[in-house]
């Protein structure tokens, strides 16, 4: 097959300056590498003829008294047949030591590496051609005499053909990383990786035209020799061999010709001489599954969320409203790609309220039932979708809506696919090499080396890429309990204990602070999730105060209550009342995401309607009501996708939702009770301003178990008597309170502002919007109260009439919520 070839160029020729940009370690500066202007056309072997010293000649003699000298032999060149060898055999770790242009002697010898070919010329930027012979193994070499310099040239090839076809040689080019980039990688300090080690696509400028390329960089430090393999070369193992950089464990080639939407792969010989072709961890794209080729890309987007990221640089999610839909890509409307999505999720969601999405993980992954957390392609979204400029405008789209976009983020694990991170260059590199540490049983993947400065360095800046490159909002960072404990799903001696002894994975919790430290550092106004399952102390403590530096935690043990709650029977609930209470215990312990996520909605635990007993009135009834108690318990709150509409079955990834339901009153009228919930929720500060400050709420009545109904307050601002609060009554019984007294902080008139009895699929009359007067009559430890009605399982929030003036930020992003509804 003949070689795929580049475009002719057109005039001019590598750039005199390579740019590489850095962050300082110390200053955390953006640092401007220049490669000087010799360093791109280098002489990697030889000496300048100039250099070379003369015959003495005596003074005083003339050309008859001279003894006769003996011819003096012409330079040779060193034997290289040993370098051939090695190269022919995929060996070479310096192949730029042997081809492309070196000084000799004589002058300037260029080898070029063009297997099949049947004739070689070398066109120099001066004109002057030189014919090349065959040395070996496809190697064609030739000397330009009296040549004193480096040059640009061309290399014209002849294969059977008959077409010559004019090239650019890969091996006159100088290393396209800095010796700041491989000191930072070698340090596992480098904050964007990305810019240096992958695929990327440069162009510059020389005597003979413009050349564009693609520059090739891995990190394999076991490997013996690396190759790069694609459709540009047709997938040849020998045909573009890589040069080891120092001792940082990089390789690297720049490949004129390659663009983007090449397809490549590297093909590596490890430390135990087996050959294997491996996808880069760096790619930036890839192709779509079940193909594991890496893709050339380069983003061409021009982003218009400026009004967003401006609003998010100066505001903090922390104390802010956040109500999130969480969502999997493949199953919310099955064959949308991200610009369908950018459509119809944007606008369903705009129209429900929510202030956040978060998407399961869109990182490249084979195993399409995985959901996306077994990620073997960490720098790219999954191509299933669409390309990864195609998600950036999914991403502005949502923004220019006023939706934040989370992203799961899988640090915890990664799968053993033979094409990707597992076993890259022979030999344990990201995953630890005891499989005491290095393997997950519950999952059967590897574990990160943690302890690895230059596997966390590409986590951290995993992280930092998602953030910056596609204005992600937030990370949620899946099982990190499987990251802190040492034991995590190990019997005894099926784990190694820390320094100390302990249980405690120290080098998970080094990473977990550092990349939390350093995205909350870098960039402003994001947040970071934790799903941790256990009691681990300060996970959203700071992590100059010794805690994680998590931004929220899942309340997992909240989740699991709640659920248990709902499950029982109306008549039982009364003995199951402190599953609904003891949270308060703890809920200002951490910063909190109330989740009812994915993973409570599938493999057989059935639907969140399906989880509740008794018909199917008291089914749908049960689930506004407990709506309503998430939307008003301390904490943000998640609800996974088909939730919002009562979905009958379970989840499913390989299927849609059952959007059919929608034509159900039941099922809609539960639609507008959320859409109802995000409007309530985002315009009054009482319900999200102190989340996470115990002055944010208090009991009513927490001991009411043999009526099944919990009353308590929320407030937005420490001053109880002038800032915004909500009433809020929940009744988990079959039973109406026709006449419930419910104890105010203040006199005035108070409305109903919901009732979710009015919401069911029979137009029972609602009491929203019903005025009442406080009355100076005591109650719940409260100087006033007033009477409203309280339906079976039903739900009641009341509010001041004469809303007091808010101040400050808060104030700031009620109006900016009330602008976006």
């Amino acid at each position: 097959m003949s070689p795929m070839l580049p475009k002719r160029p057109k005039k001019t020729q590598p750039e005199n300056e390579t740019v590489s940009e850095t962050v300082n370690e110390s200053a955390n500066e953006t640092v401007n590498e220049t490669v000087a202007p010799e360093d791109v056309l280098p002489p990697l072997g030889g000496t300048s003829a100039a250099d070379e010293p003369a015959a003495p000649t005596p003074a005083d003699a003339t050309s008859a008294d001279r003894d006769p000298q003996p011819e003096q032999p012409a330079p040779t060149a060193p034997d290289m047949s040993g370098a051939i060898e090695a190269l022919a055999a995929g060996r070479h770790q310096q192949p730029h030591d042997l081809l492309g242009q070196h000084l000799e002697g004589g002058g300037l010898r260029v080898r070029v590496l063009r297997p099949m070919a049947r004739s070689v010329v070398v066109g120099f930027e001066d004109g002057e051609r030189i014919e090349l012979h065959h040395e070996a193994h496809g190697v064609w070499t030739g000397v330009r005499e009296g040549c004193d310099r480096t040059m640009d040239y061309r290399v014209h090839v002849a294969y059977d053909d008959g077409i010559e076809h004019e090239q650019d040689d890969p091996y006159r080019f100088a290393p396209t990383l800095g010796e700041v980039d491989r000191h930072l990688i070698g340090e596992g300090r480098h904050e964007q990786l990305w810019t240096v080690l992958g695929a990327h696509v440069r162009e510059y400028d020389g005597p003979m035209g413009s050349v564009r390329g693609t520059s090739f960089a891995v990190w394999a430090p076991h490997a013996r020799a690396v190759h790069v393999i694609g459709d540009f070369n047709g997938w040849d193992p020998v045909r573009h061999p890589m040069r080891l950089l120092g001792e940082s464990g990089v390789w690297e080639l720049f490949i004129p010709g390659v663009g983007e939407g090449n397809r490549y792969k590297y093909e590596i010989r490890g430390s135990d001489d087996i050959v294997r072709s491996k996808a880069d961890p760096m790619a930036q794209a890839t192709e779509v599954p079940p193909a594991t080729g890496s893709v050339v890309t380069r983003s061409q987007y021009e982003w218009a969320d400026d009004a967003w990221m401006e609003r998010r640089r100066t505001t903090d999610p922390h104390s802010g409203p956040m109500s999130i839909y969480e969502v999997h890509l493949g199953s919310w409307r099955q064959g949308h790609s991200y610009r369908d999505l950018a459509e119809h999720l944007v606008n369903y969601v705009s129209d429900l309220g929510f202030t956040h999405v978060e998407f399961l993980p869109v990182m490249e992954h084979p195993y399409g039932p995985s959901w996306g957390y077994q990620v073997t392609g960490y720098y790219a979204p999954t191509a299933r979708f669409g390309s990864p400029d195609d998600f950036r405008y999914l991403v502005d789209r949502l923004h220019q809506a006023g939706i934040g976009v989370i992203l799961d983020w899988v640090p915890a694990h990664f799968p053993r696919d033979a094409w990707a991170l597992a076993k890259f260059d022979g030999q344990a590199l990201y995953e630890h090499p005891d499989p005491r540490r290095g393997d997950q049983p519950d999952w059967g993947t590897h574990i990160f080396d943690f302890g690895r400065m230059q596997v966390r360095n590409f986590l951290v800046a995993n992280a930092i890429y998602w953030l910056e490159e596609f204005h992600i909002d937030g990370l949620r960072v899946d099982a990190v309990a499987s990251m802190l404990y040492l034991d995590y799903s190990r019997q005894e001696g099926q784990w190694l204990p820390n320094q100390y002894g302990g249980r405690e994975n120290l080098e998970a919790i080094g990473l977990l602070q550092e990349t939390n430290a350093t995205t909350y550092k870098r960039v402003p106004g994001i947040v970071t999730v934790a799903e941790e399952s256990t009691s681990w102390p300060g996970v959203t403590r700071a992590t100059s105060g010794g805690g994680l530096g998590f931004g929220l935690k899942w309340n997992m043990g909240w989740m699991n209550d709640s659920l248990r709650y709902i499950g029982q029977d109306p008549v039982h609930r009364q003995y199951h009342h402190n599953l609904l209470t003891f949270s308060l215990m703890y809920a200002y312990s951490e910063n909190y995401v109330l989740p009812i996520s994915h993973d409570e909605v599938v493999h057989g635990k059935g639907s969140l309607l399906r989880k509740i007993p008794g018909s199917r009135y008291d089914q749908l009834a049960t689930l506004r009501a407990y709506l309503a108690y998430i939307w008003t318990h301390p904490g943000k709150q998640l609800v996974f996708m088909g939730s919002e509409f009562a979905q009958e079955a379970e989840w499913a990834d390989g299927r849609e939702l059952d959007w059919w339901l929608l034509d159900h009153p039941a099922h809609y009228r539960i639609h507008n009770l959320v859409k109802e919930l995000n409007h309530i929720y985002r315009t009054n500060p009482a319900l999200w301003a102190l989340d996470s400050s115990p002055a944010g709420f208090e009991w009513l009545n927490a001991d009411d178990n043999a009526g099944n109904t919990f009353s308590y307050l929320r407030f937005g601002a420490e001053d109880r008597q002038s800032g915004p609060v909500v009433a809020v009554v929940v009744n988990f019984s079959g039973m109406a309170h026709d006449r419930m007294r419910i104890g105010v902080p203040r006199p005035g008139r108070w409305k109903v502002v919901l009732d979710t009895s009015g919401f069911d699929e029979f137009g029972t009359p609602s009491q929203a919007d019903v005025v009442v007067e406080a009355q100076e009559h005591p109650a719940d430890n409260q100087p006033y109260s007033v009477e409203v009605r309280v339906a079976p399982l039903s739900s009641v929030w009341l509010a001041p009439v004469e809303a007091p003036a808010i101040a400050g930020s808060v104030q700031e992003q009620v109006s900016a919520s009330r602008q976006e509804d």
